[in-house]
């Protein structure tokens, strides 16, 4: 089917969200450049992009969205890669590279056919807290996306939602947190309910579970991709501290209590798994002196707490692609996750400079599943 932009909902077409962990076609991913998220001229998150890039395309291909203006320096840095799939560069205007939140969240049905859903992105907030002005070529990207595939599209036009805001087990329950979809500053004029019958429409789950809060200190307001995520229907990790003088273990306990008291859209009662978080990770005065300061992003902030959590990683064909903090948990993180998903290798990749900028592994790669 040519590219169109369909006027039903993807759940009375018989289409739902898979899982992360389902078949993918490939990943997609978006190049930063943005000189007031990104030091130096975002030349290190480029070389940290261009790691994940590499991690990723052992498992299944990449295609990176690249604005015109760094299309050649892209290109370069991403050929004569020598991965096992390819890496393809295409251009795509893009206001910053956050893929996870800007792409498409892709839809599939009993039949294999895969569409997409173009939430509205207001930049996490908007003009209420929002990180960057304007985010019109972000609010474009997963148009783009879907039209450079030829899929067609559901567009939830004065919705926002961000792919990081939300973890499927495939089988009809949903993971967030009240911290995002519930902020003011995303869509004040729905309740919870009609939140969640926005979600059960256009992805096709059937009961949600609302973690209070996210990570502590997370910009994105508690994206549940930086706290928990689904292992198989049934079981989800949970990021964990025992510190309890953190402000972070209030989060994690509270969540925990939920969690086990909680059953899924199947009736199955949860398991949780803790994974630790590595120990606060505080951005350096120089880190941030070379950010460059403007009136359109909101300034980055020396000696300020980032929002570091071992759940950003991403799963894609066999592989788990895992950030790391030069920190004792590092090899915590990975020898559990591995345990968790004995089906997938993990690979660690150097998380610090992709959390200067607000996110991790998770929140800049977005999957798009087999057809």
């Amino acid at each position: 089917m040519a590219f169109t932009t369909l006027n039903s909902t993807p759940r009375a077409d018989g289409f739902s969200m898979p899982a992360e962990w389902a078949a993918h076609k490939q990943t997609w991913m978006v190049w930063p450049e943005r000189t007031d998220s990104w030091r130096l001229g975002a030349k290190p998150a480029q070389q940290a992009f261009v790691a994940v890039i590499k991690a990723i395309a052992g498992f299944e291909p990449v295609t990176v969205g690249v604005s015109a203006n760094q299309y050649a320096n892209a290109l370069v840095q991403l050929s004569d890669a020598g991965t096992k799939f390819p890496i393809r560069v295409v251009e795509v205007s893009n206001n910053d590279a956050w893929c996870r939140d800007t792409g498409p969240t892709f839809v599939t049905n009993a039949k294999g056919e895969v569409r997409g859903i173009d939430w509205t992105f207001n930049a996490w907030g908007g003009l209420n807290g929002g990180l960057y002005f304007p985010w019109d070529k972000d609010d474009q990207v997963a148009s783009k996306v879907l039209g450079i595939e030829q899929l067609p599209r559901y567009r939830t036009e004065g919705f926002v939602l961000e792919g990081g805001a939300i973890h499927v087990d495939g089988e009809g329950t949903l993971l967030t947190t009240a911290e995002c979809l519930l902020n003011s500053n995303r869509n004040p004029h729905l309740s919870r309910e009609q939140i969640e019958q926005q979600m059960r429409d256009y992805l096709g789950i059937d009961k949600v579970l609302w973690l209070e809060d996210g990570i502590f200190n997370d910009e994105t307001d508690g994206h549940i991709d930086n706290m928990a995520c689904f292992v198989k229907p049934g079981e989800v990790v949970l990021a964990w501290t025992d510190d309890t003088t953190d402000p972070q273990y209030a989060r994690s306990k509270a969540a925990l209590d939920y969690l086990e008291a909680a059953t899924d859209a199947k009736g199955r009662k949860i398991k949780v798994h803790k994974l630790p978080v590595p120990a606060p990770i505080i951005a350096k005065a120089e880190e941030y002196a070379t950010v460059d300061a403007t009136m359109s992003a909101i300034p980055r902030e020396a000696n300020a707490r980032l929002a570091g959590s071992y759940i950003n990683f991403y799963l894609c064909n066999g592989g788990l692609i895992l950030p790391t903090f030069d920190d004792p948990n590092d090899k915590v993180a990975a020898d559990i996750l591995q345990s968790l998903y004995p089906a997938h290798k993990v690979v660690t990749v150097p998380g610090r400079e992709i959390l200067l900028g607000g996110g991790n592994i998770h929140c800049i790669t977005q999957q798009q599943p087999l057809a």
